[in-house]
């Protein structure tokens, strides 16, 4: 939890946030991803000040374990002094025990934001889907909350003026902002409306746009004269070498042969737009292709 102190911008972790989507996909399936179609409603987790506190917390938990479809968890949630925005403690279950900092006691809009997470990290246990290293599997908890329809509070807890800050979670706002716009592309949300901090909204603009630059990178068609110039010279000289290419430019796509060397047709490997898989085709030409994880159809000129 920041809280006063400076926030990172921009997108430090985001190998390790494509990698936690492409991981969802593959231990949830498309069709379990896709139950969760949905958000959890700005009513649903509304939280005032008249509102008694530990009745309230509970109300809010209950929804969150609903969301997740955790039917036979209990959660239970108290308030203490600590470093951290809130902390559970994993363990077989059916009771999972919540600690909240106790700014919550007062920052209550912020409450379900908390809950998100640490409740997430429920989910993700009973799973058995975690990454290596605290840092990478905090960044999986934050990525899977909100790609699974929770997280848009965790970004809406971001707010930054001249005398003060507060961000809840290990991603940047912009970070938080790209996977809610990836989820908003791949559900048909829009979840602009929601959010109460007009600094979260400035984030997922910038996410959004991010995560709409990955739907433009060749071979897709969808992308730009630069990117498809640059490509057509890269397949060129990966296939006039005979042997593998290295994209010269820095693209995400990279070219290969079979066992076979020259005498095997060239194929080009490139990152799905949506799930980030690794889809590989023939490079030659135009072509449509589903990718075999997250199902997105896409039009290809390789």
């Amino acid at each position: 939890m920041t809280d006063g102190g400076p926030v990172v911008h921009g997108y430090p972790h985001l190998d390790t946030v494509r990698s936690a989507i492409t991981a969802l996909y593959k231990r949830l399936s498309y069709d379990t991803v896709h139950t969760f179609g949905t958000s959890v409603a700005p009513a649903d987790v509304a939280f005032s000040d008249q509102d008694d506190l530990h009745l309230g917390v509970q109300r809010v938990a209950r929804e969150m374990v609903r969301h997740l479809r955790l039917p036979d968890a209990r959660v239970i949630v108290s308030f203490r002094g600590m470093e951290h925005a809130a902390n559970v403690e994993l363990t077989a279950g059916p009771e999972y025990f919540i600690e909240l900092n106790d700014r919550f006691r007062t920052h209550r809009r912020d409450i379900g934001a908390a809950l998100a997470h640490e409740i997430m990290h429920v989910y993700l246990h009973r799973l058995d889907l975690a990454f290596p290293g605290t840092r990478d599997n905090e960044i999986l908890t934050d990525t899977a909350t909100t790609y699974l329809g929770a997280g848009w509070l965790l970004l809406d807890a971001y707010r930054e003026d001249g005398a003060s800050s507060q961000k809840l979670g290990y991603l940047t706002p912009e970070e938080f902002g790209y996977v809610l716009a990836k989820r908003a592309i791949a559900f048909g949300e829009a979840p602009e409306t929601w959010f109460t901090s007009a600094q979260a909204y400035t984030a997922y603009t910038k996410g959004l746009e991010q995560a709409r630059r990955d739907e433009q990178q060749p071979p897709l068609t969808a992308a730009g004269w630069a990117g498809r110039r640059r490509y057509a010279k890269d397949r060129r000289h990966a296939l006039g070498s005979g042997g593998p290419g290295t994209p010269a430019g820095g693209g995400t796509y990279s070219f290969s042969r079979g066992s076979g060397g020259a005498a095997e047709p060239l194929r080009v490997s490139f990152p799905c737009p949506t799930c980030h898989q690794r889809i590989r085709l023939p490079a030659r030409g135009r072509m449509r292709a589903r990718c075999t994880l997250c199902r997105t159809v896409l039009e290809c000129d390789t």
